[in-house]
């Protein structure tokens, strides 16, 4: 089968090449996805490089979400029928022709959700709607996020209008605000203008920020904290800086703030059945009604996999690149 692999860690647009690999056959409990469209995460390049918690033996074929029908199935595996259309995420391999799931991660897909958003479904959303769920907020409460332009960002303040909760989202650039317009997301600030913090300040109202999500790192951390409402959270969920959290102890202290981590990986094994069940629902119903967008950038052939890797690290994309076997 066709497939996009590397056969050492480094650069995904200098190490990625399309081989032929082997067939996979399911083993029990298993099946076999013959992949329809798969999308290219920022973990997945992070895994290629070789600095992810999880690292493939090489040569190894990248890829750990898709949208596929079911192509054959495992010993032991009920309920499932070929040619069943499914997403499924928190597996490997995905970039290829065909790839092995367990049959317990098949989540099963209404008509109404068109491949290009099934494809994209699982993995980010469910970790925004964890993340949404971490924060505690309730219906009417403002919640403060950067990056807001970033896949988590976009989907994150999407659930949340959906839930009656009010969010300010922070965009680096001044065509940042207008993206997330035409995705119907309002309260939109860019911190490139000058007195951007006066912006939030007039969304909010007398109304205290109960929760800020910092994805940057280094001073833009400290920028959150400083908006905060009394006893609010401050939740660092990554550092596209690289840098450590700079905060204000004053900051800390007056406000009687907490900081906490969020890691989708823990949070997610943390859930019982029957939450995740729910949270999957909630994605499924948003999907499929159009409240919740899951916009698509370009599709690349297999074959083109490296540019494609370097086409999702560009800045200002408006959606997802996807592959296609």
């Amino acid at each position: 089968m066709r497939s996009a692999l590397h056969p050492d860690f480094g650069d995904p647009a200098q190490v990625l090449c399309l081989a032929d690999s082997p067939l996979p056959e399911p083993g029990p409990g298993q099946v076999r996805i013959k992949t329809l469209l798969a999308p290219i995460h920022n973990h997945d390049l992070w895994t290629i490089r070789g600095q992810y918690g999880y690292k493939p033996t090489l040569p190894a074929i990248g890829g750990s979400e898709a949208v596929g029908v079911v192509d054959a199935l495992g010993e032991g595996v009920e309920g499932v029928a070929l040619g069943q259309r499914f997403a499924v995420a928190a597996v490997h391999g995905t970039w290829a022709e065909y790839f092995i799931a367990p049959a317990k991660l098949l989540v099963p897909l209404p008509e109404a959700i068109a491949d290009e958003a099934a494809a994209q479904l699982i993995a980010m959303p469910l970790s925004a709607l964890m993340l949404l769920e971490y924060l505690q907020v309730q219906p009417g409460d403002f919640v403060l996020q950067n990056t807001a332009n970033g896949a988590v960002g976009k989907t994150l303040a999407m659930l949340a209008a959906a839930r009656g909760i009010n969010t300010i989202n922070l965009v680096r650039r001044d065509q940042g605000v207008a993206e997330l317009a035409e995705l119907g997301i309002a309260n939109a600030v860019s911190t490139a203008q000058a007195g951007w913090q006066d912006k939030v300040r007039a969304i909010a109202g007398d109304a205290p920020i109960r929760a800020a999500i910092d994805s940057v790192g280094g001073t833009a951390a400290g920028d959150l904290l400083a908006l905060l409402g009394e006893n609010g959270l401050l939740v660092s969920f990554g550092s596209m800086t690289g840098e450590p959290m700079q905060i204000s102890s004053g900051d800390l202290i007056f406000k009687q703030a907490t900081v906490k981590g969020f890691w989708g990986s823990t949070v997610g094994a943390s859930l019982s059945v029957d939450e995740k069940r729910r949270l999957i629902g909630e994605l499924l119903r948003l999907a499929a009604s159009g409240e919740l967008k899951l916009p698509v950038e370009a599709v690349f052939d297999l074959a083109d996999a490296a540019q494609a890797a370097a086409a999702s690290l560009q800045p200002g994309r408006k959606g997802k690149i996807l592959l296609r076997p």
